[in-house]
């Protein structure tokens, strides 16, 4: 079993790529194409990895169950894709981590998780890093920035219905069989929206990465960190890929941090500091605290 804490370091490496392989397919095809074609590769690629071992019987006794993974992860992309039309990538990366309330919300009433003193004190300051860097002046009411925030409810809900729900199914089934359900919901968009179009030549390199970093890679190591953590813990500590995304947008895009968003750059960090380390300290007394019990237990086993 992967350790923890080696899955969230990875996914925070590659989650942080999101919005900028948005931005720079959309610089190549319409928003909602990019988005498609990006997902329909990578359950391509998942289809490739299973080696077609795919029980199809899963898709049917968990119908409901993916349909709505489908349209919840399927309307987020097409939104988030969408959005950076309107405002750079890092301001959308950043303004997506208004999910931290819906997530810790949801994790907390819907699951039973509880969260410690510093974990709150963790999580506020995370979010009020993220205010500070993505709600400048002009940005209140900005159609991108509402996109996005109602792009990041969506996978809070997906997140805490694959927590309650998707645990039971095997990984690979549930890999691609939400991810088929995602681009079929996808391609009813882009045909709504009559963007459908073929991608040109420059496009098919980028998508074939994006699709595989986006898509398979990225979400296997999200929902693996989903099954092994709490839900309300992990969207917290997912409150640190969209400063990285920031840092990506100002060195690839253009653009100046200024000092409250250096600032608000610095709280996220610091919050997300709080709560991995009351979680690592909760983590160890409840190692001691059971170490006695696994002793005692051994020592019966053995003299059974």
């Amino acid at each position: 079993m992967a350790d923890p804490r080696l899955l969230v370091a990875a996914l925070l490496l590659v989650d942080s790529l999101h919005f900028i392989f948005a931005r720079l397919l959309s610089t190549l095809m319409p928003p909602a194409a990019g988005a498609m074609y990006m997902v329909v590769l990578g359950t391509a690629e998942i289809a490739l990895l299973m080696r077609g071992r795919i029980d199809w019987r899963a898709l049917w006794r968990h119908r409901g169950f993916f349909l709505a993974l489908g349209l919840l992860v399927g309307i987020n992309t097409n939104m988030g894709f969408a959005a950076v039309r309107y405002i750079d990538p890092g301001t959308a990366s950043v303004l997506s981590l208004t999910s931290i309330p819906f997530g810790v919300a949801l994790g907390v009433a819907w699951l039973g998780e509880r969260l410690s003193a510093m974990e709150v004190l963790g999580a506020a300051c995370a979010f009020a890093g993220v205010l500070a860097i993505g709600i400048q002046p002009g940005d209140y009411l900005r159609w991108g920035s509402a996109m996005v925030v109602a792009a990041a409810a969506l996978y809070a809900a997906h997140s805490a219905v694959t927590k309650r729900y998707g645990g039971e199914i095997p990984f690979g089934q549930f890999m691609f069989f939400r991810s088929a359900a995602v681009a079929a919901v996808l391609v009813a968009l882009v045909v709504v929206q009559s963007e459908l179009m073929w991608p040109p030549a420059l496009a098919w390199g980028w998508l074939l990465v994006a699709a595989t970093v986006n898509v398979v890679i990225s979400r296997a190591l999200f929902y693996l960190a989903l099954r092994r953590l709490e839900m309300s813990f992990l969207t917290i500590i997912l409150t640190l890929p969209p400063v990285v995304t920031w840092l990506w947008s100002i060195a690839i895009f253009g653009g100046r941090p200024g000092r409250l968003e250096l600032l608000g750059g610095a709280a996220t960090l610091i919050g997300v500091l709080i709560v991995t380390s009351s979680r690592a300290g909760l983590l160890g007394r409840r190692r001691v605290s059971q170490a006695p019990a696994d002793r005692a237990s051994a020592a019966s086993r053995r003299s059974s």
